[in-house]
Order: structure tokens, then sequence, then C-alpha cells
């Protein structure tokens, strides 16, 4: 692009400074400093390169018999100062509509002409990943990173209510691992991810990431230690919740018989979730709760007596772990079953 292909009112007040500088050696003033910022931003949103403003600008300069290398400076700093600021302010607002998108996204609000522009195509599935805490501008710096691998389109990594949320095709199940590999690189403990389900469209969107959302928080809710919980390994739980009035008939009766033991039923749930959590490896349910391998047998042989249920038995084992997460569902013994 050259000075013909710039158009001809974003140099004219230049050129009259050109002029004045030539004839009176007079920089330019305050009022035609602005007109140049002005003209500078105007290029910028005309998608004008400012390398082919410059050179518009120096060839016109070589036109002007005796123009001052001065005035062709301070107008080009002017024309410089109002690009930048054209371009920052077309950063904030992408960056704006950018949050204005996830945010309708995470809703079920954003339609698929939005999406494409952010380079999501909502006709395909899509999973949502979601993790916790959202360190300042740690999703930047994992979207970077999965677009070096994946390429740009159809990822989207953003920060929204305290989360880093990741929404990729259910077909790029790798792209998942690689942000919870980048979320534990950055802060090794203390973090937490959920994973939705692969579901269509912007609802599908929605879907998994509040199933992402709920992984977390079951996983809170429990006491689960993995980092990683994935929505489809935790569907027995929604199940359980949907029928409450069950899942309180099942702890009060397989549980109940527990509140009668010496120190209350706390310390023989606290023994039946470490050797479930162990798969009845009573050794390290001893070690993760800090007593003898001889206490947990004692603890399940009252367990056994008190409700009738053995962890031993494959059939009353189920009944007795379901009936424990349960508890933990319901917060009991802490709050009362109603």
């Amino acid at each position: 692009m050259d000075i013909q292909e710039v158009p001809a009112d974003l140099l004219g007040g230049y050129l009259s400074v050109l002029g004045h500088s030539a004839s009176s050696g007079r920089l330019p003033g305050r009022s035609e400093m602005d007109a140049m910022r002005e003209c500078g931003g105007r290029a910028a949103a005309l998608g004008i390169p400012f390398r082919a403003l410059v050179d518009a600008c120096l060839r016109a300069a070589e036109r002007v018999p005796g123009a001052s290398i001065p005035a062709v400076r301070r107008s080009l700093s002017a024309y410089a100062d109002g690009y930048e600021h054209a371009q920052l302010l077309a950063v904030r607002e992408e960056e704006e509509a950018r949050r204005t998108f996830i945010d309708d996204l995470l809703q079920g609000r954003a339609d698929a002409r939005r999406a494409e522009h952010f380079g999501l195509r909502l006709a395909e599935a899509y999973v949502v990943a979601v993790a916790t805490p959202a360190p300042a501008g740690l999703a930047k710096r994992i979207e970077q990173e999965l677009f070096a691998r994946f390429g740009s389109h159809n990822i989207l990594v953003a920060d929204s209510d305290g989360l880093i949320v990741c929404a990729v095709p259910g077909s790029l199940q790798a792209a998942v691992g690689e942000f919870t590999h980048h979320v534990r690189t950055a802060q090794p403990d203390g973090w937490r991810a959920g994973v939705g389900r692969p579901h269509h469209g912007p609802g599908g969107i929605v879907t998994s990431y509040r199933e992402a959302v709920n992984a977390i928080e079951l996983g809170d809710r429990l006491g689960l230690r993995a980092h990683v919980l994935k929505a489809a390994d935790l569907l027995v739980f929604p199940v359980l919740l949907r029928d409450r009035a069950a899942i309180i008939d099942l702890v009060g009766t397989v549980l109940g018989p527990l509140t009668e033991a010496r120190g209350g039923p706390l310390p023989l749930l606290e023994t039946l979730e470490a050797v479930f959590a162990f798969q009845g490896n009573q050794t390290a349910a001893a070690r993760r709760l800090g007593i003898s391998t001889r206490a947990i047998t004692y603890r399940l042989e009252r367990i056994r007596r008190l409700t009738g249920f053995s962890p031993s038995d494959p059939t009353q084992r189920f009944t007795l772990e379901t009936a424990v997460l349960g508890a933990r569902l319901l917060d009991w013994p802490d709050q009362p079953l109603k």
C-alpha cells in the first residue's frame, strides 16, 4: 500500500504541517497533533497497516521541499499514538465481547454465529472441563499451550466465576488431559478439576459445564481424594440425590444403629470410608486414619454387630458403601435425617 492507496483525508492535515514546516520551520501545534492522532485511529479502524501509513507519510515528506525532520517525527509520533490507542480499544472491546460470549455460552444464551466468531462449531459434541482455583493469567497461558499443540479452532479456555473453563470437541479428549496437566503443573497442591460428558450443540456445552462443576462439588462433599473427577464416574450420586426419601431411609436403616456406639457413629463411618477408599486394604486404611490394623479389625466387627452388615460380604459391602456415600451427601450425622 502506497500514498495513493491511503485515503487522502488521513494525510490532509499532515501535508499542511509539512508545508508550514518548510516555509517557516514551525512544528505542529496541539490541535494539529490531535487531528493526526484522530487520523491514526481511523487508519487502524480501516485496517490500514501502520507500516503502510508510515511509508505514505515518508513519501509525502519527500515530495515537499524543505520539510523538516522534526515536523515529520512529531507527526509520525501523533499518528502512532492514535493508531495504538485505537488498537488497544479494539482489543479491550474484543475481550469484553469474549467475556460476554462466554457468560452467555455457559448460560445457554449463545448462538452458532457468535460461537463461530470465537472459533467454536457448536454442531459438534463438546466436552467441558473446569478447574479451581483460577490464578490470574493461568487460563491465558493454558489457552496458548493448547493452541500451540491442537490449533486455535474449536478450543476455548477462559476464567468464569472463579473457575478455569476449557471447552473442546468430544473427539479431542487429549486436549482435556493436556488441560489438567497444565493446571497441575502450575499449582501442584490444592487444585481440583471436573470433567463433564460430551454433549451436542450450545445446550450441550451448558450441560457438560454443569456436570463438570457438579463433579467438583460432589468431590468436596464426599471427601474424594482424586484431583480429577469425571462426571461419567459419578453418575450414581445424582441418582441417589433424586430420590432423597430413599437415601434417607437407606442411611437411617443401615447406619442408624451406629449411633449406639461408644463415641458416636463418626469414627466408625470414617473407618468404613477409609476401608472402601483402599478397596478393603485394612493396613492402608489404618495408615490413613493413624491407628493400628487391629483397631480397624475391631471397628469393622463392631459395625457388623451393630448394623448386621459386613464389608467383607460382597452384597453387604455394596449396601454399606452406598449408605456411607449417602450419609456423606446428607451430611449425616452432623445433620439429622429429614
